[in-house]
């Protein structure tokens, strides 16, 4: 990996929380072909790290960078281009309700610049393949079950073929069957595309079935574990 940039990084970064600062001095890196989950309990920061990654929180202490863009002090025109370079997915999927799933995808695309409408048709198309969702194009999210939502958002996340996809807990409201699947999805990405993905989580079970690189938030900290046994914390509490 000393050959390649970061797409993520952080050099004594203080996360925050609304006001309050969740987590203290933040070493991190991601880079190419990485998946890197964040785990630890409720409250310990995991979210914030995300949010300061898409510059939804500010970054007011220590270095940041995120696909290219410094995050310390990054200006509001520059926050959409920051996103257009990754997918973000969502526990609750987080998909437009009043619209198909087809127009779901349009509605972004349209919103990040595509003009063309053979190019968007196309696009929306490999990505609803990508996922095993090209049949369901003119249905309804709500026609869908929760685990059709979230591949359809993972499609979302796809279009502007990202450098990184950024989830947060994309699996918490799926039963575990389904969960399966959507890890299968997200790890096959990565392998096949070489796509980053930094994933927040509370399921042991997940980050024990789909090896990757643990950052385990803890006690104002957030650091690797750099050995095969997680830190013994009640990841649900």
């Amino acid at each position: 990996m000393e050959d390649k940039a970061p797409i993520i990084s952080f050099r004594e970064a203080d996360i925050l929380n609304g006001e309050a600062t969740v987590i203290y001095g933040l070493n991190m890196e991601v880079y190419p072909g990485d998946f890197v989950y964040l785990v630890g309990k409720v409250g310990t920061g995991k979210t914030s790290i995300i949010r300061t990654i898409i510059a939804e929180n500010p970054l007011l202490k220590g270095e940041g960078q995120a696909c290219g863009f410094r995050l310390d002090g990054i200006k509001e025109k520059d926050i959409p281009f920051l996103r257009r370079k990754m997918g973000v997915v969502f526990q609750d999927f987080q998909l437009l309700m009043d619209r198909s799933v087809e127009d779901n995808l349009l509605f972004v695309l349209k919103a990040t610049g595509w003009k063309d409408s053979s190019e968007i048709a196309g696009r929306i198309n490999e990505v609803l393949c990508a996922v095993g969702m090209e049949r369901k194009a003119h249905k309804m999210p709500y026609q869908l079950s929760g685990g059709e939502q979230q591949r359809i958002a993972i499609a979302r996340s796809l279009l502007n073929d990202p450098q990184v996809i950024i989830a947060d807990e994309p699996t918490g409201n799926l039963d575990p069957d389904t969960a399966d699947g959507i890890m299968k999805l997200l790890t096959g990405i990565n392998r096949d595309k070489g796509t980053a993905v930094v994933m927040v989580t509370h399921n042991r079970q997940i980050f024990e079935k789909y090896p990757g690189r643990v950052m385990v938030c803890h006690e104002e900290t957030c650091c690797e574990q750099i050995d095969e046994e997680v830190i013994d914390l009640d990841l649900a509490d």
